[in-house]
């Protein structure tokens, strides 16, 4: 399941049987007082896992744990690399990747990746290389709010310090949106928070990882349909 856990013999046996590669792309960033700087992260390495988990063509390379963080500029702990880094990280990469595996999808954890994401899939397909991005949508609040802090009590609930969850902003994504571009989450949330963890619960978490799992299923169905035959495991 695990690309780094395989020889170079082993990989190559898993390329030359079509496998698709899923790279989880995250943060390190704050996630308000109560969830861990890995949230983003570890959530799109889960659903990698569970997507490798029900298809035998599937592996999972290392995630990249770091991304485009900069509107997080000024709470401890962030470490963002930047949207240029972050495109060039991808395209060279998946340049690297693509001498071995044909398929590759990127899943992304965090919504500052996206515009560079895009941009480094359009340069790789325009290279001809079956490079695709996938990022789920959960609704909900957008930051550290109820929809994150339920998937991480789901995944690893010894890492959100739930009595130190509380409300942030929780105006719309729409309205917040014109303030962080001039001034990032510090110009409308102190602690961090868009929106409200509090009554956050795994039971919840546990449905979105599902959702967000069945929805990378099926696009990988559309992308390559040829699979469809094979179907999950």
């Amino acid at each position: 399941m695990f690309v780094a856990h395989l020889t170079s013999p082993q990989a190559g046996a898993c390329a030359a049987a079509g496998v698709i590669l899923v790279i989880a792309l995250g943060a390190t960033e704050q996630h308000g007082p109560h969830l861990p700087l890995s949230t983003d992260t570890d959530i799109a390495s889960a659903i990698c896992a569970r997507v490798a988990a029900l298809r035998d063509d599937v592996v999972v390379a290392p995630a990249v744990p770091y991304g485009a963080s900069g509107e997080h500029a000024g709470f401890a702990g962030t470490l963002s690399i930047g949207q240029a880094a972050l495109e060039l990280l991808v395209v060279e990469l998946c340049r690297s990747a693509t001498d071995t595996f044909s398929r590759i999808v990127l899943v992304n954890g965090h919504g500052g990746n996206v515009e560079a994401l895009r941009r480094a899939v359009v340069l790789l397909r325009r290279e001809s290389r079956d490079v695709r991005l996938f990022s789920p949508g959960y609704g909900g609040d957008p930051h550290a709010g109820r929809t994150e802090t339920s998937i991480q009590l789901a995944l690893r609930p010894d890492l959100v310090r739930t009595e130190l969850a509380e409300p942030g902003d929780t105006r719309p994504l729409t309205a917040l949106l014109p303030l962080m571009r001039a001034g990032g989450v510090r110009a409308v949330s102190a602690n961090g928070i868009l929106g409200d963890p509090t009554g956050s619960t795994a039971e919840e978490g546990a449905d979105l990882l599902t959702a967000a799992t069945t929805a990378l299923l099926e696009d990988l169905g559309r992308w390559w349909p040829q699979d469809r035959e094979e179907g999950p495991r």
